[in-house]
């Protein structure tokens, strides 16, 4: 089986979705010639030509409008943000017109479009390359938001975005495009060959969404995380010496309320992490869905290791990311409350 980066996986994903179905297409800033400032759709245009993979001007609001207009009319527009942070001036079409044309229309229409964001830190991109705006997506009833951690849950869950009827965020954590990053900045690169998820069929498979995935079965508490922060989960669980149940959540919504229940169910207790900031962050979502469904079960409160109030720093950068450090002292609080 190949073995591939990230970056290889969701270029395999748009290459064999567009293989399958004439439907599917792909633009953005620099997505055509260039192949994408990530490389991410390189050689889709010249094997597929400039009418199903070319560049749109720097205009966000533009690309997403046109591609809810392509997508009313039958065609699967799979759109690139070039970093999450450049979204805002699409945010009103994406909430206004794209999320609402199902409710809109009595299902007269849909809108099956994806829209790929490159987003979180840990790359010195600064308060403009490295946000986190996954909570601004969750609110917005009629959106799905699914963030893969893996090169073969990458290829799958874009797959499973590309089929959907109705719209989807795909956010791709950058800084594991090309290696697992456990926030241990101390240490050697770590490629994504050295690691199992880099396994990835060149055919055509999917990962449903809306399924968790555990990563790493415990028995002394529940760590819920997505993209990057799955893999500094796993080295603080390592570094604790602590017996914690990690889960990849994949899907933000919807959320597989089902595994995170019956993993806090067997530990009775629970910590989140996320690279967003604390207030209104997805995590206060996840505290309040673990503290409804499982209040019985709980021993100790709930802990969030999340960003901190306030724009990215590029000084300060490892003080604002969550480290295994930072997670590791929550744990034991967790532990010993």
């Amino acid at each position: 089986m190949a073995t591939m980066t990230m970056i290889q996986a969701l270029n395999s994903a748009l290459d064999t979705m567009m293989a399958r179905d004439s439907r599917v297409l792909t633009f953005g800033e620099d997505v055509g010639y260039f192949g994408g400032v990530f490389k991410v759709t390189e050689h889709l245009q010249q094997k597929y030509g400039p009418k199903r993979c070319f560049d749109a001007p720097i205009n966000e609001c533009g690309i997403a409008g046109t591609a809810i207009g392509m997508a009313v009319y039958g065609l699967r527009p799979v759109i690139e943000i070039q970093f999450a942070d450049y979204m805002y001036p699409a945010y009103d079409q994406l909430v206004s017109e794209a999320a609402r044309i199902r409710y809109r229309s009595a299902n007269d229409f849909t809108v099956p479009m994806t829209v790929r964001m490159p987003y979180g830190g840990g790359i010195y991109g600064g308060q403009t390359h490295s946000q986190s705006p996954e909570a601004l997506f969750t609110h917005v009833a009629g959106l799905k938001t699914v963030i893969p951690a893996t090169p073969y849950d990458a290829k799958g869950l874009l797959i499973s975005a590309i089929e959907d009827d109705d719209p989807v965020i795909f956010l791709e954590p950058k800084r594991v495009y090309n290696g697992p990053f456990d926030g241990r900045r101390d240490r050697p690169v770590i490629p994504w060959s050295k690691h199992p998820a880099s396994e990835v069929p060149e055919g055509y498979y999917k990962i449903p969404l809306g399924k968790a995935n555990i990563v790493r079965e415990g028995a002394e508490m529940t760590i819920l995380a997505y993209g990057t922060m799955v893999h500094v989960a796993l080295a603080a669980t390592e570094d604790s010496g602590i017996d914690a149940e990690v889960i990849d959540l994949r899907t933000l919504l919807p959320v597989d309320i089902e595994t995170i229940k019956a993993s806090v169910a067997k530990t009775g207790r629970c910590v989140i992490l996320h690279e967003a900031t604390r207030t209104s962050g997805y995590g206060a979502e996840l505290a309040a869905l673990v503290q409804e469904h499982c209040f019985y079960h709980l021993e100790a409160p709930i802990e969030r290791v999340t960003g901190f109030d306030t724009p990215y720093p590029h000084a300060l950068e490892w003080e604002y990311f969550p480290t295994p450090p930072r997670i590791i002292k929550a744990m034991r609080r967790a532990m010993e409350a």
